[in-house]
């Protein structure tokens, strides 16, 4: 019996030749991530091994980023918990205030995530590095500590869902809009536990953004991780990263999945998350009229340069309306720099929006952008449950750059067609 992608992976971490869906195993990993909310309690019950060292000092990344720079005196004890760790343990992949950036975002930029590596992270969205064909997937803090002393994690080798994409992508559809099209169309738990697996011609029309996007959210269809099939652009994607030694896997022809799904790329619209679940979904011609009162661009789902050269495209030249707060967010350091090279920061100011740090603030309800009761707020984040950015009577609703950005211009949620 074949395996598929994430089987391959797994097999090989656990010093094994095959491994099925179901099957129990026990894996080396390549990388641990935690953040500074998650690594406290990580620390927690790492001190309660008495171990003095870590693993490996070079194989764990710590990244504040969703309080950093911290908001209010606990997050500043929470980021001092993990400043002292990881000073006190060496860890070489510490990002502080500076450095930092949206821990999804920046993981792959420094080129700490490659194709073939097993990577655990104490964060729902860590499946975001099977963009570039590594299994990565979330777990919680105890299963970090256990990481950081160990090496190694223990898994329930998933069942997998193949999704074979087609065509390309029409003008202002992104990748954003595809995982909202599948999560519309399966549900949010139509992947639980299960390999999120894509495949087809059309993969080589996306960017590298686009797939970062689409496995992000993989979780939001409750699946144990999204991977990529590697090409052409991957590679040179980990070439100008990492140095670091890669290993391609792809799945045998007699692998086994429950499903196959094909997708044409072509056929997608625009398309919005209305609340409070990603997979309540419409495309934008089903929208009708829904007046906002925030914009929040940016998060480990839509942060990247690519993203802001969307949004700026659509504001150039424009005025954001004046009932509507705009927020933009480049994901990293690096991201940031750049924008403001290539004058998009000026672009988005003169509009009227304001460009915050790299943070995920606004996207957990943390802060740089929270709902007061009755409002609204069209955000290229990732969920839109209830009370995810503010008070429980607040509505988030899910979009990509190119929406979100037409939506601050008109005060309602738009087609950048429309605004053309």
């Amino acid at each position: 019996m074949g395996m598929t992608m994430t089987q391959k992976i797994l097999a090989s971490h656990a010093g094994m030749d095959n491994v099925k869906a179901g099957q129990l195993i026990n894996c080396k990993l390549d990388l641990v991530l935690g953040n500074d909310i998650t690594t406290p309690v990580a620390i927690t019950e790492f001190n309660k091994t008495g171990l003095d060292e870590v693993f490996d000092k070079k194989k764990i990344a710590i990244v504040l980023d969703h309080f950093s720079p911290a908001k209010d005196i606990k997050s500043a004890e929470q980021c001092n918990c993990v400043r002292k760790f990881a000073r006190a343990k060496n860890i070489e992949n510490y990002f502080e205030v500076g450095q930092m950036g949206i821990e999804h975002a920046l993981l792959p930029e420094k080129g700490l995530v490659v194709a073939g590596e097993a990577i655990i992270g104490a964060d729902s969205h860590t499946c975001t590095y099977g963009a570039l064909g590594a299994f990565s997937t979330g777990v919680g803090s105890t299963d970090m500590a256990a990481g950081m002393a160990t090496g190694e994690a223990w898994f329930k080798a998933p069942g997998a869902i193949k999704f074979v994409l087609e065509g390309r992508l029409a003008p202002w559809v992104s990748g954003k809009d595809v995982i909202l099209h599948i999560i519309g169309k399966i549900g949010v738990d139509g992947a639980l536990y299960k390999s999120m697996e894509f495949t087809g011609e059309g993969v080589s029309e996306l960017s590298m953004d686009d797939r970062f996007t689409i496995t992000n959210m993989a979780i939001e269809a409750g699946a144990k991780n999204g991977i990529f099939e590697v090409d052409e652009k991957t590679i040179e994607y980990m070439k100008e990263h990492s140095t670091k030694k890669y290993n391609i896997y792809t799945a045998d022809d007699d692998a086994v999945y429950e499903k196959t799904i094909e997708i044409d790329l072509s056929t997608i619209r625009p398309t919005v998350s209305f609340p409070h679940l990603p997979d309540n979904t419409r495309t934008i011609d089903e929208v009708g009229d829904v007046t906002i009162d925030q914009v929040v661009i940016g998060s480990c789902t839509n942060g990247r340069i690519s993203d802001l050269r969307i949004a700026a495209r659509v504001l150039k030249g424009k005025k954001i309306n004046k009932n509507i707060r705009a927020i933009i967010i480049p994901a990293t350091q690096n991201i940031y720099l750049q924008a403001v090279k290539e004058g998009l920061v000026e672009i988005f100011i003169k509009a009227g929006a304001v460009v915050s740090t790299p943070t995920c603030g606004p996207c957990l309800g943390g802060y740089m952008g929270i709902l007061a009761k009755g409002e609204r707020a069209i955000s290229t984040t990732n969920r839109n449950f209830v009370g995810r950015m503010g008070d429980p009577e607040s509505e988030v609703y899910l979009s990509s750059p190119a929406v979100a950005a037409a939506s601050a211009i008109t005060g309602r949620i738009s087609s950048p067609e429309e605004v053309e």
